[in-house]
């Protein structure tokens, strides 16, 4: 994927769930359920290797496991970003050539974490990562994670001078969200995604490009149907629809993270609920509460091998 395809990225892109077996390896068939569910929903594109993909939890040889089946299950269809989330510069550059050499077009990278970092920090290392990568990179703002608030300005002076392609802001301040669309909505081939489910309509009406996102694991096709509600200015569909996914939202979040994401898609029959170790998987009270609502929505049909 050219950088080209990259700056006029749009829609829904799910933030994957990694499957996993109980010990932890990858569970390359549910990859391949899952890839091919999501874009049956319709999605424009797939994160791997997110938050939602504990990206963070899963040892190197698992994450690229993950990662290459991935790929190998868009078959080209989709774009797939690549999730880098590593505390120094050194690290992050050995993932992002790896993305880069299993074909991911992209990668989505949070800043260093740890050490508490300033703005200069954060310039300097996109900077320097991005003068090495061989794909574009967008920056990745998650500070309830991370504890790294990337400024507006930053993202702004980042975007302008070409070092990222776009943004991921799941930070679920919507007063930042505007600030940086703000900050940016004179560059047109900046873009700009939102990771909280819950403000993609509001996101889309300030500008946004979409959103990549957890819920789009379990419902893809509820997601899809905002952005293209929004598109044709069905302003009534678009908000019943939101309405439905901040419902779906909340249902969905008990647990460790994202441990009721992946109960459902057990649910569903796509994959198995086993979270990276030591995690535990969801309670058997809080999954017969997910299954009702699951089945009173109509998302409990089993796919297709």
């Amino acid at each position: 994927m050219a950088v080209t395809q990259i700056e006029s990225l749009t829609g829904v892109l799910p933030a994957l769930v990694s499957p996993l077996h109980r010990d932890g390896g990858a569970d390359e068939a549910g990859i391949k359920r899952l890839v091919e569910h999501v874009i049956a929903g319709g999605v424009h594109g797939v994160l791997a290797l997110g938050s939602t993909g504990e990206g963070a939890s899963l040892g190197e040889r698992t994450r690229w496991q993950i990662l290459k089946s991935v790929i190998e299950a868009t078959a080209g269809r989709v774009p797939v970003i690549c999730g880098v989330a590593q505390p120094h510069l050194e690290a992050a550059r050995a993932e992002a050539a790896a993305a880069a050499r299993l074909g991911a077009q992209a990668a989505l990278v949070a800043p260093p974490f740890y050490y508490p970092t300033d703005q200069a920090t954060v310039l300097a290392f996109y900077r320097r990562l991005a003068a090495e990568s061989k794909i574009p990179l967008l920056l990745y703002n998650i500070p309830q994670f991370t504890k790294v608030l990337t400024e507006p300005s930053t993202v702004a002076e980042l975007a302008r001078e070409g070092t990222i392609a776009g943004i991921k802001d799941s930070s679920r301040d919507f007063e930042y969200f505007q600030n940086v669309r703000v900050a940016t909505r004179d560059l047109p081939r900046f873009r700009m995604f939102t990771g909280s489910d819950t403000m993609l309509l509001a996101s889309l009406v300030m500008g946004g490009d979409g959103t990549i996102c957890g819920a789009a694991n379990v419902a893809p096709s509820w997601v899809v149907r905002i952005f293209d509600d929004f598109k044709r200015d069905d302003w009534e569909s678009a908000r019943s629809d939101q309405d439905a996914l901040i419902e779906l939202v909340m249902a969905i979040r008990p647990g460790v993270f994202p441990a009721a994401i992946k109960a459902s898609l057990h649910l569903q029959g796509i994959c198995e609920p086993w979270p990276a170790p030591p995690t535990a998987a969801l309670d058997e009270t809080s999954v017969d509460q997910l299954r009702d609502r699951l089945a009173r929505w109509g998302l409990l049909s089993r796919p297709r091998d």
